[in-house]
């Protein structure tokens, strides 16, 4: 039950967040540009929260249902509109204008990215070093020549000092290039340059493509203690504590954390038999791991935390921050990369390049933030930028209900001298409305298969 609610609290914020921003853009670009805005609304239907200073400013509303937002401007084409206001009339403005209202939105989304990578970057991280674990047979990362111990220094040039950095820089130019180059410093400081084979088929499906790079952390062996529990979780129930020392689970001797990861990871939804000693005492416990989904397959979990000796935390642990200008660059880099590769993700899907499964729906976005917000608040933020530059992109296809879709009327007004006429404006709506419809059926089933899969 904690799980829910951390879950949906975090992808309710994360929606409020990014819609209220995009919507932002839309409001400030109208109230820049001489256009009224009568209503500034979060979420759709009926009105749970009005603000207004005065009977003839804006109205600030948040609605019941917080699937999106809207801004309502004065326009001709919505109800009769008061002389006094024709010339603050959206409709009214000249074609430059309307391009720059409506593109602020999307606009603002790629903003939010900016800031939020800025932000991180500057503030920086603390992390895993990026060392390799134990590398399987028969995945990319054998095929590469990645041993056991390296330490990946750079991915296509990029330094990646922390875990999250190189795996996830990997992974993105896993979905647009073919042949990946990474540098690896051994544990006598050798250095070699591996080349990182993807090939098409799994790099269309992300599921495919993790447990096909074999990549797991290097983990020291340290003594199963707990260090702490996360709330309403399986160890919680189970009546763990932090300090317990795990001395056996079933019969079988539990000498390192590693080995009680490994054993809890392979029993989802099993009863685990521990053993633990709490101050001097031994007691026997049942524990039930939860069932979760991984890069690996369905996987058992309790919630916890081990007690890292000091000396060897401080060995693994590597800090990544830039400088105002340098974090600057990188972030517009970051946000440039993912707008392009987001870009190129669409196109794919739309000539069959890549599969469908690389949709997410808000079954999977929720899932996202939810697991974002638990590895910590820069994680939290940068799952908001990504999806934020998303947004952005989806925003400016040009599908008619979408900002592109008025754009791409407005550039064909531009173009003849005169607006389309409103019969064949509402007949592409209809259109738009229908295609964007079964995209999110669509993905919205994509999410129950991946749910249950």
């Amino acid at each position: 039950m904690f799980s829910l609610l951390h879950t949906l609290f975090f992808f309710l914020l994360a929606l409020a967040a990014l819609i209220a921003f995009h919507e932002f853009g839309h409001f400030w670009a109208a109230r820049r540009l001489g256009v009224k805005v009568i209503r500034f609304s979060l979420g759709f239907g009926k009105p749970i929260w009005i603000h207004r200073k005065t009977p003839d400013s804006t109205e600030f509303v948040i609605s019941t249902l917080p699937l999106g937002g809207y801004v309502k401007m004065v326009d001709e084409r919505e109800g009769e509109v008061a002389s006094a206001d024709l010339p603050y009339a959206f409709n009214r403005q000249p074609v430059p204008r309307r391009i720059a209202i409506v593109a602020a939105g999307p606009l603002f989304n790629f903003i939010l990215a900016i800031l939020i990578y800025w932000v991180v970057f500057m503030v920086g991280e603390t992390g895993l070093r990026p060392v390799l674990g134990p590398i399987a047979k028969g995945t990319l990362a054998e095929q590469a020549g990645f041993r056991q111990g390296d330490e990946i220094v750079a991915v296509d040039g990029d330094r990646t000092p922390i875990w999250n950095a190189a795996i996830s820089e990997i992974v993105e130019r896993a979905m647009d290039e073919e042949a990946i180059a990474v540098t690896v410093a051994a544990a006598n400081d050798e250095t070699r340059e591996l080349i990182l084979a993807i090939p098409k088929d799994v790099a269309q499906q992300p599921d495919k493509l993790y447990r096909s790079l074999g990549f797991r952390p290097y983990e020291p062996d340290f003594p199963p203690v707990i260090d702490r529990i996360e709330p309403g979780s399986a160890a919680e129930a189970a009546g763990l504590r932090p300090g317990d020392h795990i001395i056996s689970a079933d019969g079988t001797t539990i000498d390192t954390w590693k080995q009680w990861v490994e054993f809890v990871r392979a029993r989802p939804e099993a009863v685990i038999q521990a053993v633990v000693e709490r101050d001097g005492v031994r007691l026997n416990l049942n524990i039930r791991p939860r069932a979760a989904d991984s890069t690996e397959g369905r996987i058992g979990r309790i919630g916890t935390a081990p007690k890292v000796p000091e000396a060897i935390a401080e060995s693994m642990k590597a800090e990544y921050r830039l400088g105002f200008f340098p974090a600057l660059g990188a972030a517009l880099e970051k946000t440039g990369e993912y707008s392009a590769l987001t870009l190129k993700m669409v196109g794919r899907m739309l000539i069959g390049q890549a599969a469908v499964q690389n949709l997410s729906g808000p079954i999977s976005i929720a899932q996202y933030a939810g697991q974002s917000a638990s590895m910590g608040f820069s994680q939290f933020l940068k799952f908001l930028a990504i999806v934020s530059i998303s947004l952005g992109v989806l925003n400016l296809l040009p599908i008619p209900v979408l900002d592109g879709g008025h754009l791409m009327f407005y550039l064909i007004e531009a173009i003849k001298g005169r607006p389309i006429s409103e019969r064949t404006q509402a007949f592409c709506q209809q259109i738009g409305m229908f295609i964007l419809l079964c995209l999110m059926s669509l993905a919205f089933v994509v999410d129950i298969e991946r749910l249950f899969s």
